[in-house]
Parts: C-alpha cells; sequence; structure tokens
C-alpha cells in the first residue's frame, strides 16, 4: 500500500531513499533547508574555479548505479565515471614519493622501491584486506546490526568461524606494524582510518577493509566532478516524480501515540504516514524530537574527526601533483594525538590535496589548477577557530612551498576556507563531525543508531551519521536498509 512519506534533508542518503522509496510506489516528498540538494556532496565555485565541496573519493559506484537500475533507466545517458590510476600520490618529508598503481603488482614494486618495503608484504596486505570484506562487507555494511535475524545469517557464520583473523582485538596501527617493515608503509596503510573519521591508534584492525574499496574494488571519478552524483541522483528523483521544497527547515517531527503522524514547518503542519529524516542523528533527536526520550547512550558517544578545507584557485600548474594526493606528516601518532585527545591541530598536518581539473580542465583557467587543500582537525568543542585556522595556513603553505619548491602564497588566486563550524551550520552535523560517531573503540559499529526507530513508528533514519556509518557508499547503503523496512 503506497505511503505518504516526507524525507528530511537532501543529501546523497536522502536522495537515494527518495528513489528507492518512489520506485516502491510511494509518494515522496523532500524537505531541505539549504537552497541546493547534496548536503556536503555539493560544489563551490570562487570566480573561474570550481571545487567539489565535500567528498572527494569515489568508490563502490555500483551502489549509484543501483539506483539508476531500478529506476529503468540507462545510467549512461546521464551518469558516467572513469577508473583513477594511479589512485594516489604520496609525499613523504624526506622526499620519498609513491604513486599507489591501481594494478597490485606494480603498486607491490612501487611500494619496494620507494620505501623499501617488500612487495609480497604489500600484497599479502591487499589480500588480507580483500578476506576482511568478503567475510565483513555483507554484515556491516548491507545489512542491518539491529535485526536479530542478521546475525544468525550465513554471512554472520562466516565471521563466526573467523573471529580470530578479523582484527577485533588489536588496534589497525598494531596489525600494520606487524606486517609492514617500513614505517612509510605503515602510514600508507594507517591513514585508512580517516576514511570514517577515526585514528589508527585507536580504531580496530578490521578497518583495514576499507583499503579494499579503493585498492582492489578500485577509486573512481564522475565526469564532470563529485558534484555530478548529487545532480544526478536529484535529476534522477524529479524525473520520477518526488517533490523538492528547499529553503524550507523542518521544525519537528509529529508523532502521537507512538506513531508518525507528519512534520511541522514554521508556519504549517503538514500529514505524513512515513518520515526519513537523512539529518545527523543528533539533531534530528535535539531539533526534531524533542519530546521524544532520545537515546543518549548513542547520541553521546564520542564522535569523528572534522576537517579544515581550503579552495585554492592556483595560478600554476603541478606536474608531480595527481587528482588525489598526501603529504605525509613527520608523526602520524602525534598527529592524531593532537585530534583526538589535545582537541587542536598538530603543527605539522597531514595535508590532502584534490585537484579535479586533472580530470576536468573546465574547473579551472587554462594553466591554473583549483585545489582542494585539506587537513583532518578535531570536531567543534569551543576551539578558538580563528587562531587555529591562521596558524594551519601557515603551516600548510611553508610545508608545501617546501615540498613543491615554489612560493604557494603567491600563486593562491583565490580562497574560500570550510572550518567546522561552518560544517556544522550547512549540514546540521553535530559538532561539525563529519562521519557521525568515530570508531575509536572495538563496539563502535554497534554504537550506531539503528535506521528505523523502535519507539515511533513510521520514523526512519538514514545519512552517515547512522548505521552503517559516514562516506558516500554507506551512506548510500543507509538508504538501501531504510527502504527494506518499507517492504
Amino acid at each position: 500500500m503506497a505511503k505518504r512519506v516526507a524525507v528530511i534533508g537532501s543529501g546523497v542518503a536522502g536522495l537515494a531513499a527518495a528513489i528507492r522509496l518512489k520506485c516502491a510506489g510511494h509518494e515522496v516528498t523532500v524537505f531541505e533547508a539549504n537552497d541546493y540538494p547534496g548536503g556536503k556532496l555539493s560544489e563551490v565555485r570562487l570566480g573561474p574555479y570550481r571545487f567539489d565541496a565535500g567528498p572527494s573519493l569515489f568508490t563502490l559506484p555500483e551502489l549509484v548505479d543501483e539506483l539508476f537500475d531500478l529506476a529503468g533507466e540507462p545510467k549512461g545517458k546521464y551518469f558516467s565515471y572513469e577508473k583513477v590510476d594511479p589512485t594516489c600520490r604520496y609525499f613523504y618529508p624526506d622526499g620519498t614519493k609513491v604513486s599507489a598503481f591501481a594494478a597490485h603488482d606494480r603498486f607491490a614494486e612501487e611500494m619496494e622501491k620507494q620505501t623499501g618495503e617488500p612487495a609480497h608484504n604489500v600484497l599479502k596486505a591487499i589480500k588480507k584486506s580483500a578476506y576482511l570484506y568478503s567475510r565483513l562487507s555483507a554484515l556491516f555494511m548491507f545489512s542491518s546490526l539491529q535485526d536479530w535475524r542478521t546475525f544468525f545469517s550465513k554471512q554472520a557464520l562466516k565471521a563466526y568461524l573467523s573471529i580470530h583473523q578479523l582484527g577485533f582485538f588489536r588496534t589497525m596501527d598494531a596489525a600494520n606494524r606487524k606486517r609492514f617493515r617500513s614505517e612509510k608503509a605503515v602510514q600508507l596503510f594507517d591513514r585508512y582510518a580517516t576514511y570514517n573519521g577515526s585514528s589508527p591508534f585507536k580504531t580496530p584492525a578490521t578497518m583495514n577493509i576499507i583499503p579494499h574499496l579503493e585498492m582492489s574494488i578500485g577509486a573512481y571519478f564522475p565526469t564532470g566532478g563529485m558534484h555530478t552524483i548529487t545532480l544526478a541522483l536529484y535529476g534522477l528523483a524529479k524525473r520520477l516524480g518526488v517533490s523538492f521544497h528547499f529553503q524550507t527547515s523542518v521544525e519537528r517531527i509529529l508523532h502521537k501515540k507512538g506513531k508518525v503522524t507528519g512534520i511541522q514547518l514554521k508556519d504549517t503542519s503538514i500529514p505524513f504516514d512515513r518520515v526519513v529524516s537523512n539529518m545527523d542523528i543528533v539533531n534530528s533527536y535535539r531539533k526534531l524530537l524533542p519530546d521524544l526520550k532520545a537515546p543518549n547512550f548513542l547520541l553521546n558517544q564520542p564522535k569523528s574527526s572534522s576537517a579544515l578545507i581550503f579552495y585554492w584557485g592556483i595560478k600554476g600548474s603541478f606536474e608531480q601533483l595527481d587528482l588525489h594526493n598526501i603529504f605525509f606528516s613527520q608523526s602520524y601518532e602525534e598527529e592524531f594525538d593532537h585530534i583526538f585527545e589535545k582537541g587542536t591541530i598538530y603543527t605539522d598536518p597531514t595535508i590532502y590535496i584534490n585537484i579535479t581539473a586533472k580530470k576536468n580542465p573546465a574547473d579551472a583557467p587554462k594553466d591554473c589548477e583549483n585545489w582542494f587543500t585539506m587537513i583532518n582537525v578535531p570536531n567543534n568543542t569551543g576551539q578558538d577557530w580563528e587562531n587555529l585556522i591562521q596558524s594551519a595556513r601557515a603551516s600548510i603553505i611553508q610545508k608545501l612551498s617546501e615540498s613543491l619548491n615554489c612560493d604557494l602564497e603567491a600563486l593562491i588566486e583565490v580562497e574560500e576556507v570550510l572550518d567546522p563550524i561552518k560544517i556544522e551550520s550547512k549540514t546540521s552535523s553535530a559538532l561539525g563531525a563529519l562521519y557521525g560517531n568515530s570508531s575509536n573503540n572495538l563496539f563502535a559499529a554497534f554504537l550506531r543508531h539503528a535506521n528505523v526507530s523502535q519507539r515511533v513508528k513510521g520514523l526512519y533514519f538514514c545519512g552517515g551519521s547512522v548505521h552503517p556509518g559516514g562516506g558516500i557508499p554507506m551512506s548510500l547503503s543507509s538508504a538501501k536498509l531504510v527502504a527494506k523496512y518499507f517492504q
């Protein structure tokens, strides 16, 4: 039976949920506080420069393809992408450079040549990541941990039988140190903890599942940039007949006697049979459900890291740089200690630079580049961000100027800054945390909010702050899980 469904928020999970529910025959209306769709997956334009505003790595593209298949549309007509090779270029403080080639043998040879790490150790690490994916992905990424049947499935049985091999009881860094001889190899594989806003010195070694997505399934670049994912899904939803209301803030989720009745806008209430919140789970309760007893144990779990991003239009071109680039810090342990223990920014942060003009020349003028320059920072707990930003900017410019043998400050033509406070205000992400709760403990996967409410019938949740986690693939998976609950 068709239901009237309200989706609050048009992040990638909200768009995907709207598409899936519309394809299932429901009447779907999306309410978005901003004047654009996409949430973090949006864009920034500064004069002749265009930047992808948030997520910059595209993996598991089949999760987007599924939505077009579900709607019966030829995906190539509205959305396309290409595989990235090399997936990333790494720069170490001592001048060592590594290109992460897509072919495993070639990458392993590169690691041995540049860092001294035996190629067979690298290949074993990639194989181990694939093994973790085969044992854990169906259980933790694509199933509901709040459904008891999940734990009696074939996937769960496979995990139980190999639990001693899955890394639950040691940290990512400890596992990598046991595997590799080179500190550089440890640092490269440790960095995947940042993909869900965690620390490799705290998160379980099960998170070594993450390299498989990039190194084996592959990293991709959508034609036209990451923002085209949003445009493609928004266009698909519109063609299917989903209704959108922008610059429309939902004030309350209405419920009575344990059942959803609708939503409250500023001046009116609208009845709905079902409500899906794509808002951060903390704010879903604190702002939209203030009259409902909140699951404070889950909401108060430590949050993930945030980001400080400089969008720089660069008057120059750097052949040594590619689409994805990492400039490592001298000490990862010090860097993560600053983020998660001291709540501040390390003086020598690891720098990520995304340059979409390498793939899409229209994103910058001729002989210029658009630098999305990001460092991992703590979430917002009241720090003096003005001074932190100024200090971090100076450190970043000095480090990159030395590494690239240039006067970077003189090449910056335009600039915009995104910090944790702005991230929180633009996306309603609690404390500006990019991924909701961190994964810095053994039970983190079980401490994310479910995709369906146990307290209010007809209420659902999707997005990076709920199960199964943050990032584009997990957000798309959360939308798929919501749709399953409707069946």
